[in-house]
């Protein structure tokens, strides 16, 4: 595992961070990712050995593959890839004149077409960790909001239901090298959910586990899909039991 590497995407903190820290326990060298400058990763840097910085703006798509390529220059091997940035626009479903085509196209540019440059970059390198005795993996952050119509607003969880769909196609299509899979949450307790007070008022009351997730119950998940070798093609709803009120 000492050689093993991942990629976690938007891991300077919140969801990604605990993701990094996971992985790093079971022995991957772990590939962090922002969109900042070094600074704002050195104190996660310092904690995981083996570990690198990687700045890139996905919001530029074409950036994706010099991300890669990064990687691999400082690493060698690629055998996880954890897409785990993303953008959230929040407001009203019914406030249909909010969702403008600049609001459509971000969503869909992060959540969904920088996962698949990502990937497809990716590709070649994921399919030679197979050859060392272990599939390649993909693990894709979705939303419970791509299961069910929910959401901080319906281009986020459009874009998101994108990818889950393209987890199953690509699940399809790249195995049985490359196993990809997806966790989807529901509300997650990070910086990006501050003054949702409506939305942690549903999760204390409504949810069956009476909370929201914390990062590491998601990065959790993550690790079960890396550690799990059969497993491909799954969408796993993380929303505390949300999905069954």
């Amino acid at each position: 595992m000492s050689e093993r590497v991942a990629l976690v995407t938007g891991s300077t903190q919140g969801i990604g961070a605990a993701i990094a820290r996971r992985l790093a326990r079971e022995g991957y060298r772990v590939a962090l990712h922002g969109r900042r400058p070094l600074a704002e990763a050195s104190a996660l840097l310092a904690e995981l050995p083996g570990s690198s910085y990687h700045a890139a703006d996905l919001e530029k798509v074409e950036r994706a593959g010099t991300l890669v390529r990064e990687i691999l220059d400082r690493h060698g091997r690629l055998d996880v890839l954890v897409n785990n940035a993303g953008v959230v626009a929040r407001f009203p479903h019914a406030d249909l004149k909010a969702a403008t085509p600049e609001v459509w196209r971000r969503m869909m540019d992060v959540n969904l077409i920088a996962p698949w440059m990502l990937i497809a970059e990716a590709e070649s390198a994921l399919r030679a960790s197979a050859r060392t005795g272990r599939p390649g993996c993909i693990v894709n952050i979705g939303t419970h909001a791509g299961v069910r119509p929910k959401g901080s607003s319906i281009p986020y969880a459009v874009s998101k239901a994108a990818l889950h769909h393209t987890t199953r196609l690509l699940a399809l299509t790249l195995g049985p090298d490359i196993r990809v899979n997806c966790v989807a949450p529901g509300l997650v307790d990070t910086a990006m959910s501050t003054g949702w007070d409506e939305a942690y008022a549903l999760w204390n009351t409504k949810a069956p586990m009476r909370r929201p997730a914390k990062p590491e119950d998601i990065a959790d998940l993550v690790a079960a899909f890396c550690a799990n070798d059969y497993v491909t093609g799954e969408i796993l709803i993380a929303d505390g039991g949300l999905n069954l009120t």
